[in-house]
């Protein structure tokens, strides 16, 4: 391999998404029961919420990109399902929820170390169909380019997604090596588009399917002695 860059993806690669998403909901759905105390409010779930959220989602694909609309979208919806339909107060809750979304995040032990040793070799970007920009995260001095779905409007595993990070970094898709934690988006969409494929497969999950990366791990560590480094 000739790689000048490696790419990441963001959720549940560099910090764990589902861990940071259920509590900022819990946040929201802590001021949400402060704001209407009715059975409606107290009987509601955070399971429930994250369900209303992917029916919304669904409902909007490819008609509105930016995450952070669909979340206060979400949240109408919820206010609607428990009978109190309000924006303003959609609004509010999108507003906590987003704060705790992105202050509370805890990045995995194994990022820092690993971008310390990588970016004295190699350009890195980050790839990802989520929100969580590089400032909001503590990583703004790490990354030479970012590609965000949201913002080019073409989500992975699609092609056109990868291609884009080639132009922004001006190299060949062979000359990237991408790492991620989803079979289908990080490995199958890059290998796609020609890059180099690691999956992190943090929990020892086995793979069921026929995609096969170029390299598996288990932590972000392990990429280095895979660069020679």
């Amino acid at each position: 391999m000739k790689i000048s860059v490696v790419s990441f993806d963001g959720d549940m690669t560099l910090w764990d998404f589902l861990q940071v998403m259920r509590h900022s909901l819990q946040k929201t759905l802590d001021e949400l029961q402060k704001q209407l105390k009715t059975q409606e409010v107290s009987d509601l779930t955070i399971e429930e919420m994250i369900n209303i959220r992917n029916h919304y989602a669904d409902e909007v694909q490819g008609k509105i990109w930016n995450l952070e609309e669909i979340r206060r979208g979400a949240f109408e919806r919820t206010l609607q399902y428990v009978g109190h339909p309000d924006k303003n107060l959609a609004s509010h809750l999108n507003t906590i929820y987003l704060k705790h979304r992105f202050e509370d995040i805890e990045l995995y032990p194994d990022v820092i170390p690993t971008f310390d040793r990588l970016t004295q070799h190699y350009s890195l970007g980050l790839l990802s169909n989520g929100n969580t920009y590089p400032n909001r995260c503590g990583l703004e001095d790490y990354f030479d380019f970012v590609v965000f779905s949201q913002d080019i409007e073409v989500e992975k595993p699609d092609v056109r997604f990868f291609e884009i990070a080639a132009q922004k970094c001006n190299l060949d898709l062979t000359k990237i090596l991408h790492v991620g934690d989803s079979l289908v988006n990080d490995v199958y969409g890059a290998k796609n588009a020609g890059c180099y494929t690691v999956w992190l497969n943090r929990n020892g999950e086995k793979n069921n399917t026929e995609i096969q990366p170029d390299f598996e791990v288990t932590t972000l560590t392990e990429i280095l002695p895979i660069l020679a480094l």
